[in-house]
């Protein structure tokens, strides 16, 4: 139902909209200057010196041999040579070209693949191909096979039908794994190992055998029938469990309480990462000096994975296929995937043309262009030939389906040629952000039921999705071309960041409340809006004041939350109107005012800081939203030590890189960008003097 606009009153006195200028600046000066400047701390594990690293730009593309035949593996190799590749992905989606039949591996042809891109100067990632298994997998041993929701047994009708909590599936892709490292450990041309592609994008499953390694999962977790009955609220409705055997499977697409679905999702994604520990144990065994680069899906909607919690278990670079659709959205998660590595990100798949789409020139140059500005190493192309089957038969790559090269290889040989003068001019970029933003798995989870739901009231209440707050509390920090990280703050070194925003997370554990508080009382700056620390680890709303566990912390408490319409507040003199409604009711305790709306009965606090430790604790009182946060981010940077980057109209991003600036025009029209005198674009060769003119998608790297 439609949240209704309200009047509110307030239990204390509430000033008027109308307090006095100078007690309000008063006020954001005293929070201001005694804001804490955080820590600098270590970015990760370092960085081998026979691994990728600084000063090493790599284009390339995807590339099947399955599909080709050895007249054509020739021809494609010259074509990659001569636009400047220098890396190709293999093996992934591939594994009956591996290993026909059971136990039988073929690799004469693929030996010679290898020493054809040795020959060429061309390195390979080598892509475990655990998913899909074969069909003779799921022939011989049916546990492979999913069950549906409603007990339907499925057939493996696409490329992520595989049960791979299966005991002889993950006995087999070992077997897979370890045969493949250890037949190409040494082979010269081996440059880097993969694991399973897109793993997070998977199927659950509702097997008899699902639910007992389930129940056993959850007797590790709770250990008795009593905590898991308090874990799940059984109290409620006759739902009270008596036995281990009365555990059923969740609907993960519903009806169901949602504490019951989250830990099924937890479950599943413990699932996927003993597949990708077990997988990395082999490369630790067979090639120790190969680090893993893997395109994992970690966010995908039908399975997912708690990624940043337990990534430097089984990944050395982040790693994604990047198919940019908005550019803060994409930097958001191209960052995430990057968490608190010191690494670059690499792009492991790289939008060329797309499902139904063949492609727009200049797009994917553009693109390459702005991963740099994020930290990227590496661009590869999806895909190198078009495919004349299967799934991705109208997904167009490189090569046109009648094996004539597209424009799309130029324009990667062009990009190829860009990375190559850039590479030694600062690139790839090795951020060291001093901003952080939240991200779990398990809110992610919390905060998007699905199927029908209609028993449930979270989703009424879950108005503003919890992706659309993450972004509109990065998209200023972001538009101000400012470094940014994106992680799970209770498994990071916080002393590292400065500033740490906790966007919309409806559910924060023990693990992060603690994390929060810690971080504050050492120092930090923490920002924490609307609809966050509602809900506990089991999912179930805090029996405690609100904010959950931190109502110290931010000096306050709040449960009343009404929509106020289009609400106005104003921030260091600034009046500012917000685009989405719904605020909270805070009830300072020990927390200071900054700001009121001023279109609300009593004038309620919109934005309030409070001194925890050595630290401070800002309450945002509406979802984050980019017109409020903009204007809240630019009275800290200062006093933060945070510098804005390059300034640059809407829709381009700039970076500041070794004295030289790379500008990205993501939009498709030209732009205006001011710039400090005359300067020369390394990449373009034109001279500039007070202005640079960026066409459509257009990029550049001026230096004085």
């Amino acid at each position: 139902m439609p949240m209704m606009n309200h009047h509110l009153a307030v239990d204390a006195p509430a000033r008027h909209a109308g307090t006095k200028l100078k007690k309000l600046a008063l006020a954001w000066t005293l929070a201001l200057t005694a804001l804490g400047s955080g820590h600098a701390g270590a970015q990760g594990a370092e960085i081998r010196p026979d691994w990728p690293g600084a000063g090493q730009l790599f284009v390339g593309t995807n590339y099947q041999p399955v599909d080709r035949s050895r007249e054509q593996v020739v021809q494609d190799i010259a074509l990659m040579k001569q636009s400047g590749f220098k890396i190709v992905r293999m093996g992934d989606l591939s594994w009956d070209y591996f290993e026909p039949s059971e136990g039988k591996f073929e690799f004469a042809t693929f030996d010679w693949i290898m020493d054809q891109m040795h020959a060429a100067g061309i390195k390979v990632i080598l892509d475990i191909p655990g998913q899909p298994a074969p069909l003779w997998l799921h022939h011989r041993y049916p546990g492979a096979n999913l069950v549906s929701q409603q007990g339907t047994r499925l057939d493996p009708a696409e490329r992520y039908m595989d049960n791979n909590s299966d005991p002889d599936y993950r006995r087999l892709v070992k077997r897979l794994a370890d045969t493949l490292t250890k037949r190409y450990a040494k082979h010269p041309a081996l440059q880097v190992i993969g694991y399973n592609n897109e793993i997070g994008n998977g199927y659950l499953s509702y097997s008899e055998a699902d639910r007992k390694r389930f129940i056993v999962w959850l007797q590790k977790k709770y250990g008795t029938i009593a905590a898991l009955n308090k874990a799940w609220a059984t109290q409620r409705w006759s739902r009270k469990i008596n036995v281990w055997d009365e555990v059923r499977l969740p609907y993960a697409e519903g009806p169901g309480p949602f504490e019951r679905q989250l830990d099924l999702r937890r479950y599943w994604s413990d699932v996927n990462i003993a597949n990708l520990k077990d997988l990395d144990a082999i490369r630790r065994k067979n090639t120790p000096d190969k680090p893993a680069i893997s395109n994992l899906w970690d966010s995908a909607g039908r399975k997912g994975f708690d990624y940043l919690s337990t990534y430097r278990e089984y990944a050395n670079y982040g790693a994604m296929g990047f198919y940019p659709g908005a550019p803060v959205s994409s930097g958001y998660e191209a960052l995430m995937m990057k968490a608190g590595m010191s690494t670059p990100i690499w792009f492991n798949e790289f939008t060329a043309g797309g499902p139904g789409y063949y492609g727009t020139k200049g797009r994917s140059r553009m693109w390459a262009h702005f991963g740099l500005l994020l930290g990227s190493q590496a661009v590869l192309a999806w895909t190198y030939n078009s495919h004349l089957g299967g799934e991705e038969q109208a997904l167009f790559g490189l090569l046109d389906h009648d094996d004539r090269p597209s424009w799309k290889l130029g324009e990667f040989a062009t990009i190829a040629a860009d990375f190559a003068k850039l590479e030694k001019l600062g690139f790839p970029r090795m951020t060291q952000p001093k901003v952080a933003f939240a991200y779990s798995f398990d809110n992610m989870q919390a905060t998007n039921p699905v199927g029908p739901q209609a028993t449930n009231t979270v989703r009424q209440y879950l108005a503003t999705p919890y992706l659309v707050q993450a972004h509109n509390a990065f998209e200023p920090l972001f538009k101000d071309n400012i470094d940014a990280a994106v992680i799970n703050i209770a498994h990071e070194d916080l002393s590292r960041y400065k500033l740490l925003v906790v966007p919309g997370m409806y559910l924060i554990d023990k693990a992060g409340t603690e994390a929060i508080r810690k971080f504050v009382a050492d120092g930090g700056t923490v920002i924490m809006t609307a609809v966050s620390a509602k809900v506990d680890g089991h999912n179930q709303w805090h029996a405690t004041p609100l904010p959950g566990g931190l109502t110290d912390v931010f000096g306050l408490r709040t449960n009343e939350f009404y929509n106020g319409g289009t609400l106005v507040t104003k921030i260091g003199g600034e009046e500012v109107k917000g685009s989405n409604g719904h605020y909270e009711v805070l009830e300072p305790s020990t927390a200071e005012t900054l700001a009121r709306f001023s279109n609300v009965d009593g004038a309620p606090p919109s934005i309030t800081v409070n001194n925890y430790g050595k630290g401070r604790a800002i309450y945002v009182a509406t979802p984050a939203q980019p017109e409020i946060m903009r204007p809240l981010y630019r009275q800290l940077y200062a006093s933060l030590g945070i510098s804005p980057g390059p300034k640059t109209p809407d829709g381009v991003y700039a970076r500041a890189v070794e004295g030289r600036v790379l500008y990205v025009n993501t939009t498709g029209e030209p732009k205006d960008v001011a710039i400090d005198g005359a300067m020369t674009g390394v990449l373009s060769g034109k001279q500039y003097s007070g202005t640079l003119r960026l066409e459509p998608l257009g990029v550049d790297l001026l230096a004085k």
